[in-house]
Parts: structure tokens; C-alpha cells; sequence
């Protein structure tokens, strides 16, 4: 039973990341809705460290002892996280910032692996006005959200997570509590490289509103794949995002026609709208693990949906790639990621992940 169970669990885990865009294909008659904007808290969707941010938030499927990617999915926690410090901090658009805080322990007779989280929004300084445009006063927009979670391995090859978030939000004089959680389920198969994961993330509710008005929170279903190659340091993941909704095609009131795929002529007819929008669905990431101990990374990612909605008629762009590097350093590892989020500009984020215990072995 030990062993029929994490087989199994293969099995229906590629069978659903293969087969969920014909799954969902059946909701092809419904009309293009925004995907953006028309939830609360959306700031959980940043991504929690470097890393994450040049590999386009995907990594659901990876459990290395990254304390960071139980912000995505609970499931990888695991022993090497144990000690485990991460800080996060990134420099976005218009002068807004924000950062990232995790610490890893692992529960030895419990045989759990828990972690705890603090992820903070700060929109900077506003100038407020009256009706005809005078200025009356100044205030500030901000979010924060503290995270609990834990992870425990069900199988030998099968573990499960669950993350339990309070978020506050407060915009001038408007302000937000939420309730939103993760569960998350990955598989391991080391002997051919291969991981699976799948996460339902941020489902929960608004427990106070900001206006007397409930919004609905950034749910979403993911299913991810990752496999490092056999003759090549290097790990390949996809994702399938939005598992819980087929049309995530953006409705953009100038364009009379989509933009093509690849290409800036005119296509038509519905085929094109059909590939266009399950192409949005996937996000593709590669990360180079160069040097014995993996001490030196290269990474790269890619969005389709973000390169697609970033866009601008007659320029052509890098919105929707993103790249980084990782460094160990003595006791440190530094990270850097940098997405190409318009041709406006792009976000910067930099991490600083350390493991306590080397500090009390005095290695490096």
C-alpha cells in the first residue's frame, strides 16, 4: 500500500497537468474577463524572494531547502529548511516596494517541518485632494500579511502543506482584514529527477471590509512539473495556472482584434482565440545548478500571459521574460532577480538566505 499510493499519485497528477486544458475547453463560450485588479490582498501574488522572481513565481513543484517556496507551495518544506533564514526586498514601479521574511524549523519527533512567514506592501506617500483639486492632506497605502505553515511527508515520495495567512490592508482611511490559506501536495521521484505539484492557493475570504462591499480574494488552482536533465545541470519547470478558470484572456476595449501569437499581423477566427488563451495558462522557467555543492545559479523564465497583456502595438519588448542569478558566499547566499515587466521598466529583487547552523559549526 506504501508504494501504491505514491504511484497512483503520479499517475492522476500528470494525467491532470496533460489533460486540464481540454478539461476546461468545454467553457470556450464565455466571455473575456479581466484577470487583474478585481480581487483583494493581490500583493500575495509578488513573488517572495530573487529567486522566485527571476523564474516567474513558478517553482510549486521544487523542495531544496529554500525556505521561500512554501510562500507557493506549503508541500516543499522539508529538513533542509530547518534554520533556515531568507530576506526578501524588491524595488517595483512608480517607487513602490516591497519585501519578505521567512524562517524554517523542522519538528524532529513530529516528523513536521514548519515555517513562518512576514510579507509586507508599502505604496509609499500619497497627496490627497479635494473636488477641485487642492491638496488637503497627505497618506500612506500598505499591506501586511504573517504567514503559518507546515509540511509533512504522507509517503516516502508524497508530502502535503498547508499555509494560514492574516492579511491586513489599509488604504488612507479604508482598511482590511483577510483569512487566506494554501494546500499544497508535491511528489518526489529523485531517482529520475522528476517533481510534481499541485497547490490550491489563496482561498479564504475578506473578514472585515473596506468599504462595506466582500471582494473576492486571488484564488488559484496550479499544477507545475519539474525535471532536471540527465546529462546537463540544468532544471526545466512548466506550470498550468488558473486551473479553476478557462478564459483568462484580457478584454482590452482599444483593440479590435487580438494580437497575434508571435507576430504583429491581423489573424482571425476563433482557433486563434482558443491557442492565444491556453498559451496564457503556462508559465516556463530554467535554472542552471553549476559547481559541485550548486553554489552558483543562472536562471531564466518566461509568461506568456504577461508577455501577451504587457505588450504595446508596433514595439517590440522583453515583457513577460525575467533572469537572475544565485551566489553562495562563505555562509550567505545572495540572490538577484529582475522581470521585464513593460517597456516602462521592470522589477528588482534582492535576497539574503542564510542556514543558522553553519554560524554555530563556524564553517563556511
Amino acid at each position: 500500500m506504501r508504494t501504491l499510493i505514491p504511484t497512483l499519485s503520479l499517475r492522476l497528477s500528470i494525467r491532470l497537468f496533460c489533460l486540464a486544458p481540454a478539461l476546461l475547453a468545454g467553457s470556450l463560450s464565455l466571455p473575456a474577463q479581466v484577470t487583474g485588479g478585481d480581487a483583494a490582498y493581490e500583493f500575495m501574488d509578488l513573488p517572495a524572494s530573487a529567486r522566485l522572481q527571476a523564474l516567474r513565481n513558478n517553482l510549486i513543484s521544487i523542495s531544496d531547502g529554500d525556505v521561500a517556496l512554501a510562500s507557493l507551495n506549503p508541500a516543499s518544506l522539508n529538513e533542509q529548511a530547518h534554520g533556515r533564514l531568507s530576506f526578501s526586498h524588491a524595488f517595483l514601479l512608480a517607487g513602490t516596494q516591497t519585501g519578505y521574511f521567512a524562517y524554517g524549523h523542522h519538528l524532529a519527533k513530529a516528523h513536521i517541518t514548519t515555517h513562518f512567514a512576514l510579507r509586507y506592501m508599502n505604496y509609499g506617500d500619497f497627496a490627497g485632494t479635494d473636488e477641485l483639486g487642492m491638496t488637503t492632506t497627505t497618506f500612506k497605502a500598505k499591506e501586511v500579511a504573517m504567514t503559518l505553515g507546515a509540511s509533512k511527508e504522507l509517503y516516502p515520495r508524497l508530502s502535503v502543506g498547508l499555509n494560514l495567512k492574516v492579511v491586513s490592508s489599509a488604504f488612507e482611511q479604508y482598511n482590511s482584514w483577510g483569512l487566506l490559506g494554501d494546500l499544497g501536495f508535491l511528489y518526489r521521484d529523485t531517482s529520475r529527477d522528476l517533481s510534481i505539484g499541485l497547490v490550491f492557493r489563496q482561498f479564504g475570504r475578506q473578514l472585515t471590509t473596506y468599504a462595506g462591499t466582500r471582494e473576492p480574494v486571488p484564488y488559484d488552482l496550479q499544477v507545475a512539473l519539474s525535471k532536471r536533465l540527465k546529462y546537463l545541470p540544468f532544471r526545466l519547470t512548466l506550470m498550468y495556472h488558473s486551473l479553476n478558470r478557462w478564459n483568462i484572456l484580457y478584454d482590452d476595449p482599444n483593440a479590435e482584434e487580438p494580437l497575434p501569437l508571435f507576430s504583429d499581423e491581423q489573424p482571425s477566427g476563433q482557433g486563434f482565440n482558443w491557442l492565444d488563451n491556453l498559451a496564457r495558462h503556462f508559465t516556463l522557467s530554467g535554472e542552471f545548478l553549476l559547481g559541485k555543492r550548486e553554489n552558483f545559479n543562472l536562471r531564466l523564465g518566461y509568461d506568456h500571459q504577461l508577455q501577451r497583456e504587457m505588450k504595446v502595438r508596433s514595439y517590440r519588448s522583453l515583457a513577460g521574460f525575467s533572469l537572475g542569478f544565485g551566489l553562495k558566499i562563505n555562509r550567505f547566499k545572495i540572490d538577484y532577480g529582475h522581470s521585464f515587466q513593460h517597456l516602462a521598466g521592470g522589477y528588482n529583487y534582492f535576497s539574503v538566505s542564510t542556514l543558522l547552523s553553519e554560524f554555530r559549526k563556524g564553517g563556511g
